[in-house]
């Protein structure tokens, strides 16, 4: 069983004191797995629902979000079943975050050390405060922070310090799954990399597990294991990462591609995918991306298409109906009149 299980999750937002459970569909029968060990990244633009997915996880939605459908199984116990207090058992203790903006998650009126060292005494009670405070210093050296720092307030730390301190926060109680939701916003590419590596050797040292979100492609291609890309609150393609970037099977994640830039083909220019993504207030039925779609047939219109495994790429699967013209798919794409029909 893998470690993390999520089946048609279905979450929503209520608008204008609206019942969440028919307002705005944020997250619409998604369904992926994260196994222990393993770094799985969700990808996608701003508002296709990857945040709400990771907030849900550990119920930290909003006052107006519900989950309203689906299932999320973290080591056999359906979290979506839990009650407030047991679900805060969870947060920290087995599943840790590092939220977006966590550059602006410290408390800035705590010493950074006290901010650690709270966690650690709410889910670790028979841990002295001294003891607590020692582990604090512990963890800001583990993410390459000097111990006596944990004395110093937020704003005394650099960007990049912060990011650490906010890691070190979340590996305090040994959790089994940390939700980074898009861990290096704001940050210079050189601090960039230097946190994502420390990502990479806490998941090596502790072996937990990562579920890193983002709309940089190119922090998910460095980090994760497998992918799973997001459009219009939909799961539109999931597979390992390296099948899924190099040869992509859904015209959204070809669109994707084509609109980030790569060193090694200097001066080419970049082609966006027009339009904008649909509203999420009872949407139309059919392929979420259908209206953006240079490929897309009547058939696109009936209904949203099944995630449906790519002919010879193991654990590959496309939400599409052309996977019989995918090779045409992929050569068109490449094509800037394609998209601009």
């Amino acid at each position: 069983m893998a470690l993390l299980e999520i089946d048609n999750l279905d979450v929503r937002y209520g608008l204008d004191d609206a019942e969440a459970a028919t307002a705005v569909r944020a997250v619409d029968d998604v369904s992926l797995a994260i196994e222990r060990g393993e770094t799985f990244g969700l990808v996608g633009e701003s508002g296709c629902g990857k945040t709400t997915l990771g907030k849900s996880i550990i119920n930290l939605l909003d006052e107006n979000g519900v989950v309203a459908g689906g299932t999320i199984q973290f080591k056999g116990q359906d979290l979506a079943e839990l009650s407030d207090p047991a679900i805060r058992d969870v947060r920290w203790a087995e599943i840790a975050t590092i939220s977006q903006s966590a550059m602006n998650g410290l408390n800035p009126v705590y010493k950074v050390g006290d901010q650690i060292t709270e966690a650690i005494l709410r889910h670790e009670p028979e841990t002295g405060t001294q003891e607590a405070d020692e582990q604090a210093r512990e963890l800001l050296e583990r993410v390459g922070i000097d111990g006596a720092r944990a004395d110093d307030f937020a704003h005394e730390f650099s960007g990049g310090m912060k990011q650490r301190a906010v890691i070190a926060m979340a590996i305090a109680c040994d959790p089994d799954l940390i939700i980074a939701d898009e861990p290096t916003t704001a940050l210079d590419v050189i601090v960039q990399d230097a946190v994502l590596q420390e990502l990479e050797d806490l998941q090596e040292e502790l072996g937990i597990s990562l579920l890193i979100i983002s709309h940089d492609i190119s922090v998910i291609a460095e980090t994760c294991d497998r992918v799973g890309v997001m459009y219009g609150g939909k799961l539109m393609e999931l597979g390992p990462t390296e099948a899924v970037f190099e040869e992509p099977a859904n015209p959204y994640t070809l669109g994707l591609r084509n609109s980030f830039p790569d060193i090694e083909s200097t001066g080419e220019q970049l082609v966006s995918i027009p339009g904008t993504p649909p509203t999420l207030e009872d949407p139309e039925p059919g392929c979420r991306f259908r209206d953006r779609c240079p490929f897309a047939v009547a058939e696109c219109k009936s209904e949203h298409p099944p995630l449906t495994n790519v002919e010879g790429s193991p654990g590959h699967a496309s939400a599409c109906y052309r996977l019989d013209a995918l090779a045409e798919m992929r050569e068109r794409a490449t094509e800037e009149e394609t998209w601009r029909r």
